[in-house]
């Protein structure tokens, strides 16, 4: 994985996470702090119960990296297949950009409300009622399953990996990221929930990953040429 690359992870993970995963995780956070975590308590408690929460969601995020890069890993790796995969790509990250810059409804027609369901409500309210602290980890992890436009941004990043392990790598460091601005936002509501500052960052963050497409469609169309010149070259057997 190239430097840019993960420069580019980190840094829509950090403005994507004030801009875009306030508003989608934010429900969650104020839920289960009103619901579970009461002002008396220690900020030592506190912090230790947000982490378990952080930590579920990276973790599901980064068996969601896994899978993905491991499909990706059963493409045949030949450069035609590499420029068709970046190409797809690149395409599905500028769509989403332009979501996030309000340009489109991309994003909402994909992110699948799947807090919905009957057996996600029964998941999440048991853990809500729950007393146990791994019932924040186990929320955590709930959360990471939430269809969001940012994470699948990233778990296509995790295709073009073509390795589970990479794909893996990739989503760890973008939930890495996401804590700060979710971590904080237990503590600081205030200036998150704050619009303007909201939507410099959302903006930010649209900025960032039509960059990104714009650089994984070049990516793809490095491998196209790589095929090309790769079915123009004359077989040894034929030279003179």
């Amino acid at each position: 994985m190239e430097n840019i690359e993960l420069l580019a992870i980190i840094t829509f993970a950090l403005l994507g996470s004030i801009g875009h995963c306030i508003g989608m995780c934010g429900g969650f956070i104020l839920t289960y702090t009103t619901a579970k975590i009461k002002p008396g308590q220690t900020k030592l408690s506190q912090s230790t119960y947000h982490f378990l929460y952080n930590a579920g969601r990276v973790l599901s995020y980064t068996m969601l990296g896994a899978l993905f890069g491991y499909f990706g890993s059963l493409w045949d790796i030949t450069p035609l297949s590499r420029a068709i995969l970046f190409s797809v790509a690149g395409v599905l990250m500028i769509l989403m950009g332009l979501s996030f810059a309000g340009k489109l409804k991309f994003l909402s027609l994909i992110e699948y409300p799947i807090t919905k369901h009957a057996w996600f409500k029964k998941i999440f309210t048991s853990q809500l009622n729950s007393v146990s602290p791994k019932s924040f980890f186990i929320l955590g992890a709930l959360n990471g399953l939430v269809p969001c436009g940012l994470v699948y941004t990233m778990l296509v990043t995790a295709t073009t990996t073509e390795s589970a392990f990479l794909g893996a790598f990739v989503m760890l460091i973008f939930g890495i990221f996401t804590i700060p601005a979710l971590f904080s936002f237990a503590f600081v509501v205030g200036l998150f929930s704050q619009n303007r500052f909201r939507q410099t960052m959302i903006q930010l963050a649209a900025i960032m990953i039509i960059v990104y497409g714009g650089w994984t469609l070049l990516k793809a169309y490095s491998q196209y040429e790589s095929y090309k010149n790769k079915k123009l070259e004359v077989p040894s057997c034929c030279q003179t």
